[in-house]
This record gives structure tokens, sequence and C-alpha cells, in this order.
């Protein structure tokens, strides 16, 4: 091994480790996104937790967040709007990261 490989190897495995720590920030800003949509609904307890569950999900039907973005607004109706949904994914995304920064 020569001390390319090394650090070859090194920025790889950050990458890696950069490219799960986003997915699972995402994830969790999608989640956080999902509760505060069920707290518009009037959704409380399991139910506010399905919910952001079925929010989880719909990231995963096309990449980036619109996906995301069409179903809760699509849900909440009158309640928001599409800009106030992107916004609040705003928000959230640094605080899911400090919130696994702080789990790991």
């Amino acid at each position: 091994m020569t001390t390319f490989d090394d650090r070859e190897r090194a920025f790889e495995t950050k990458f890696a480790h950069d490219t799960e720590m986003l997915f699972r920030a995402e994830v969790r800003r999608n989640k956080l996104v999902g509760l505060w949509a069920a707290e518009l609904l009037g959704k409380t307890g399991d139910e506010a937790i399905s919910y952001a569950h079925e929010v989880v999900q719909s990231d995963l039907h096309e990449p980036g967040f619109e996906d995301v973005v069409r179903k809760v607004a699509a849900d909440l109706g009158d309640r928001s709007s599409t800009d106030a949904v992107r916004a609040k994914m705003l928000e959230f995304l640094p605080v899911a990261k400090a919130q696994l920064m702080t789990e790991s």
C-alpha cells in the first residue's frame, strides 16, 4: 500500500459516511415535517407517528424531495401551502442533522 492508496481509501470512506449521514438526516427531516403536518391535521399519538412514517415513505418514489412536498401540501389542503412545506423542510434539516449528531 502506498500513501496515495491510503488517502484514496480514506476519502472513499469519508464520502460513504457523509452520504449515509445525509440520507439519514433527510429521512429524519421528513419525519419531523410529517409530525408538524400531523399536528396541523389534528393527529396525535400513534396516528401522528403513523402519518410521519407515510411522509417518510413518500420520499422513496422519486429523487429529490418534491414528492414529499406534494404529499404533505395535498394532505394539508388550505391549512398550508407548498412554499410553507418547503420552508419547514429547510427549517427541519439542520434540526435533523443536530439530532443525529447527538445520537452518534
